[in-house]
């Protein structure tokens, strides 16, 4: 201790300078991206996200998010061979062929398809990254809308009143017309005509949410339409609150347009047919953008299988109210959704921002730039 510091007193010298104990090998160290480098001026993203594990705060959680969407693509089944090096080894040994691949969920509420960040979705699909989809009614018809006439960029502070007036609907900061649910309407009438004529001829033809939304994407034929790639991929897409929205408006309107007959929906085949994919796969990982009914869903099915095996959500939910959209992993844990040692985290960040950064850093590397980056 220095002379000046003995002088100090001795109750402020003990808090001011206790030492420290010495940090764990191998402890991170907090850096972040030099853009004094040469090699790091015009950054690819994925190099940018890369650089983010190690900054702290939100930026971390970005690049852990990474890691584990990483870990899903990654992930096969053992063969026989790894099966028996690893009992030899005393480690544990899972059954499988050595094929076998991540279930991947992936959930997100509808404004973020009324967003640009469809088109990141619907790469998602379109490429077969994902196995299943989980939206609301307003993801199912934002993105049919869509094709039939755009959504505009407006302001979050333009006056509701005045809006109404002028027949414009506002979502945050984004303009629909209101002709736009007049076209859709005019579009979806006559396929649910003969969606009634089919149910009608087939007695043993029973419509669930996710067949209905795989016929509307076939339907609407149109290369920019999430659920177009999902339907010619052959991935199902579920929307238990298939009603709750624009296309709950048009079912009842053909009621009156069918009447005495009607459309049937049956909700109960499709969350057998969730929860089955989910205690079918040999491992489950959910990526969930938003929360409600999305992410619970998702995290329900996982509990049939005692658990996802990854999990990243990202939301700007907080978890003092108690929400299912700001509880954090670690509270699915308790539940059995997700797994004790399953990787998982929550990125507290506007989706539209950090997944398309996520996306560069995952699945729209190629194998040789993935080896690269991880």
């Amino acid at each position: 201790m220095s002379e000046g510091t003995s002088k100090l007193p001795p109750l402020a010298s003990t808090a001011v300078l206790k030492p420290s104990d010495p940090m764990p090998m191998g402890a991170t160290q907090v850096s972040g991206i030099d853009f004094n480098l040469p090699e790091n001026r015009n950054v690819r993203v994925s190099t940018l996200v890369k650089s983010m594990r190690s900054m702290g705060f939100q930026a971390t959680s970005v690049g852990l998010a990474c890691d584990i969407i990483n870990d899903m693509r990654k992930w096969r089944g053992m063969t026989k061979q790894d099966q028996d090096e690893a009992v030899e080894a005393g480690l544990p040994a899972e059954n499988g062929t050595g094929d076998e691949k991540c279930t991947v969920f992936l959930g997100y509420t509808s404004n973020l398809i009324s967003s640009g960040l469809r088109s990141t979705l619907r790469y998602l699909a379109q490429n077969r990254h994902i196995s299943a989809i989980v939206t609301t009614a307003g993801g199912i018809e934002e993105d049919l809308i869509k094709c039939l006439a755009p959504t505009y960029l407006g302001d979050f502070t333009l006056p509701g009143a005045v809006l109404r007036e002028q027949g414009m609907n506002r979502i945050g900061n984004l303009l629909v017309p209101n002709d736009n649910y007049c076209l859709f309407e005019e579009w979806i009438i006559p396929i649910f005509d003969k969606m009634l004529e089919e149910q009608e001829a087939d007695p043993e033809l029973v419509w669930s949410p996710s067949k209905v939304i795989a016929r509307l994407g076939k339907e609407i034929n149109n290369e920019e339409s999430v659920l177009y790639w999902a339907y010619k991929n052959d991935i199902p897409v579920f929307c238990p609150a298939l009603t709750d929205g624009s296309i709950g408006d048009m079912l009842f309107f053909h009621t009156f347009r069918a009447s005495p007959k009607q459309l049937k929906i049956d909700i109960v085949s499709d969350i057998r047919r969730i929860n089955s994919m989910s205690m079918a796969a040999a491992k489950a990982g959910m990526i969930i953008l938003g929360g409600g009914l999305v992410k619970h869903h998702i995290a329900n099915a996982c509990l049939m299988r005692n658990g996802a095996d990854f999990a990243v959500y990202i939301n700007t939910g907080q978890e003092f109210d108690g929400s299912d959209a700001g509880a954090r992993p670690d509270e699915a844990v308790s539940w059995g959704k997700i797994k004790a040692e399953a990787k998982s985290v929550k990125v507290y960040a506007d989706a539209t921002i950090v997944f398309p950064l996520i996306v560069a850093g995952t699945f729209a590397l190629g194998d040789d730039d993935e080896e690269k980056q991880i």
